[in-house]
C-alpha cells in the first residue's frame, strides 16, 4: 500500500509543468536557429572543405591536369601583316597639293588571324583612305601627331576586323610631300 500511496502522491502532489511559449523559443528554437546559421556560415566560408580534406583532393587533381595557360607565350614571335602602300592627298588649304605616302604593318595576336585580315582588307583600306584624306599637314607634325595617327588607325582597323584582335599599328615608312 505504501507503493500505491507513493505513486498517487507523485501524480497528484506535483503537477507537471508545460513549457511556456517564451521558454520554448528560448531553449529549443533559438539554439536550433543558431546551429543552422553557424553550420551555413562554416559551409559557405570554405572551412568545412578544409576540415574534410576536399582542398587536398582539388590540389591533387589540379596537379594531375594543369590548366591551359590563359596568356600566350611571351617568348613567341609576334605576327605581323604588311598592308599595301598607300598614297593619299592631304586636305590642304593652299593651291599646292600635299601628299602622304605611308607603309603600315599591323601586329595580330594569332597566325590564324591573318586570313581574316586579308578577307576584310578592302574595308580596312577604305577606312584608312577616308581618314587620311581628311588630315591636314598640322595634324601630322611632331610625335603627338604620329601618336594620334597611330591610335586613330588602330581604332579603325579594330572596328573593321572586329573578331580579330589587332595589337598594334606600326609605321614602316611615312613621307609627307
Amino acid at each position: 500500500m505504501a507503493a500505491e500511496a507513493d505513486a498517487g502522491e507523485l501524480s497528484d502532489g506535483l503537477p507537471r509543468k508545460k513549457f511556456s511559449g517564451k521558454k520554448l523559443v528560448l531553449f529549443v528554437i533559438l539554439p536550433l536557429v543558431l546551429l543552422i546559421g553557424a553550420g551555413a556560415g562554416v559551409y559557405f566560408s570554405g572551412l568545412l572543405d578544409s576540415l574534410l580534406g576536399k582542398n587536398a583532393e582539388e590540389h591533387a587533381a589540379a596537379e594531375e591536369h594543369p590548366a591551359e595557360p590563359a596568356q600566350p607565350d611571351p617568348h613567341a614571335a609576334p605576327i605581323f601583316y604588311d598592308l599595301p602602300d598607300m598614297l593619299v592627298n592631304l586636305n590642304s588649304a593652299g593651291k599646292r597639293p600635299a601628299f602622304l605616302k605611308i607603309k603600315i604593318s599591323i601586329q595580330v595576336s594569332k597566325p590564324e588571324d591573318v586570313p581574316a585580315i586579308e578577307h576584310v582588307l578592302p574595308r580596312i583600306i577604305d577606312n584608312f583612305q577616308v581618314y587620311l584624306r581628311e588630315l591636314r599637314l598640322e595634324d601630322l607634325r611632331g610625335s603627338a601627331g604620329m601618336y594620334r595617327l597611330r591610335q586613330e588607325l588602330l581604332l579603325r582597323i579594330t572596328a573593321a576586323a572586329h573578331p580579330v584582335k589587332v595589337k598594334d599599328v606600326l609605321f614602316k615608312e611615312m613621307l609627307v610631300q
